[in-house]
C-alpha cells in the first residue's frame, strides 16, 4: 500500500467559518493531517510527496474559470481596499445567486461578470470556504495526492491500492462550486484518472455527509457509478440534496445512489447500509474503486449526527477489502483531532489486514 501527502497541504489555515448564524472557529484544521500522519507512520507506511501535476487533472471535472478564480481570488480580494473600505482577511462571499438546478444542465455557465465580489458568490457555495493567502497551493497539492494515488493503483493494475491523505477535503466540491470546506473535489479526480486504466469505476462515500460534488459531477454518466452513505440531509449539510429518489440523469439513470440515514445511526445500522450499497456496487461490477472516507461518521465528532465507533470503521474496511478491487481511499472529513488518528488505524485493520 503506498500513501501520498505534500507538507504544502498545511498551508490553508482558515479562520473562521458560519455556523447557525454564528461565525465559529474552524474545524478544517492542520492538526487534522497531522494525526492522520502519526497513525501512518506507526504502521510503517511511508509517506510519498505527490509529483506537481499543475492544473490539467483539475481540469478534467473543473471549469477553467473557477480554477482562475481559486487561484487569483486572494490577491484580487486584496486589491479591493482603499480609502474607508478594508475587504476582509479572506475571501468570502456575500451574495448567492439564483440557480434553478435543472438536471440537464451538467454545469453553470462561466459567471457573467469579472467582479471579485459577483464572482465570491458565484463560485463558493457557502462560508465555510473561506480563501487565505495560502489556500490555493493547498487545494492544488490535496488534489495531486488524489492523482499520485490514482496513477499508482493505475500502474499495479489489478492489486493496486493507495491512500491518498487529502486535506482540504473534496467531496462537497461541484464542477464548478465549492462548499462544506471543500474546493476541488480529489475523489472525482482520482476516478478520472482511474478511468485511463479501467473502463467502469465506482466512487464509495462514507463520510457523514452527502458527496453532492460526486454526485453533480458524475450524474449523466455511466462510466463512474457514485454511492453515498450518509446523515438524512433534511436536517443535516447539504440539505439540498442526497436523498434516496435521486438516481442519475440520461445515461447515467441508475449509476447514482444515495443511502440517507436515521440521526443517531451506530455501527450496526451504519454497516448495514454498506451491506446494501456493496450490493449494488458488485452488480455494477466495477474495475476499480474510490472510497472517499471521511470520520466525522464518528460518535462524538463535533459536527456529526451519526454514532459509528471504532469497530464500525474496522467493518468498512473489511468490508472494501473483501471487494478485491483495485482501490483508492482518499481522505474527506472527521473533525475530532483526538481521535481520527486511531479511526484511521482500525479502518486500516480491516482494509489491509496484512499489515495489521
Amino acid at each position: 500500500m503506498r500513501a501520498f501527502f505534500s507538507d504544502d497541504q498545511l498551508l490553508h489555515q482558515p479562520r473562521q467559518f458560519m455556523r447557525a448564524g454564528r461565525l465559529c472557529e474552524p474545524t478544517d484544521v492542520p492538526a487534522r493531517a497531522a494525526a492522520l500522519q502519526a497513525t501512518l507512520a506507526t504502521r510503517g507506511i511511508d509517506l510519498a510527496v505527490a509529483p506537481d501535476y499543475g492544473r490539467a487533472p483539475l481540469e478534467t471535472v473543473h471549469s477553467a474559470a473557477y480554477l482562475d478564480f481559486l487561484c487569483e481570488a486572494y490577491e484580487r480580494w486584496q486589491a479591493l481596499a482603499r480609502p474607508g473600505f478594508e475587504p476582509g482577511v479572506e475571501v468570502l462571499p456575500n451574495l448567492s445567486p439564483y440557480h434553478n438546478g435543472k438536471l440537464d444542465q451538467n454545469r453553470r455557465p462561466d459567471c457573467p461578470t469579472d467582479s471579485v465580489i459577483a464572482q465570491a458568490g458565484y463560485y463558493l457555495g457557502d462560508l465555510s470556504c473561506p480563501l487565505g493567502p495560502h489556500s490555493w497551493r493547498s487545494i492544488l497539492r490535496s488534489a495531486h495526492s488524489a492523482v499520485a494515488a490514482a496513477d499508482y493503483v493505475c500502474e499495479q493494475g489489478d492489486g493496486g491500492m493507495a491512500y491518498a491523505l487529502c486535506r482540504p477535503s473534496g467531496h462537497h466540491a461541484h464542477s464548478d462550486r465549492a462548499g462544506g470546506f471543500c474546493y476541488v473535489n480529489n475523489a472525482a479526480i482520482a476516478a478520472q484518472g482511474l478511468l485511463k486504466r479501467f473502463g467502469k469505476v465506482a466512487v464509495l462515500d462514507v463520510d457523514a455527509h452527502h458527496g453532492d460534488g460526486t454526485q453533480q459531477i458524475f450524474y449523466q454518466r455511466s462510466d463512474v457509478m457514485t454511492i453515498s452513505l450518509h446523515a438524512d440531509p433534511a436536517g443535516y449539510y447539504p440539505f439540498y440534496t442526497g436523498y434516496a429518489n435521486e438516481r442519475g440523469y440520461g445515461a447515467g439513470y441508475g449509476y447514482n445512489l444515495n443511502f440517507p440515514l436515521p440521526h443517531g445511526t451506530g455501527d450496526a445500522g451504519f454497516l448495514a447500509a454498506l451491506d446494501s450499497a456493496l450490493d449494488a456496487l458488485r452488480d455494477y461490477r466495477p474495475q476499480a474503486l474510490v472510497l472517499s472516507l471521511g470520520f466525522d461518521t464518528y460518535v462524538d465528532d463535533p459536527i456529526s449526527v451519526l454514532a459509528v465507533g471504532m469497530d464500525g470503521y474496522r467493518g468498512i474496511g473489511e468490508r472494501i477489502h473483501a471487494l478485491g478491487v483495485p482501490t483508492v481511499v482518499v481522505q474527506e472529513g472527521g473533525y475530532e483531532v483526538d481521535a481520527i488518528g486511531h479511526a484511521l488505524d482500525t479502518f486500516l485493520s480491516g482494509f489491509a489486514p496484512a499489515m495489521a
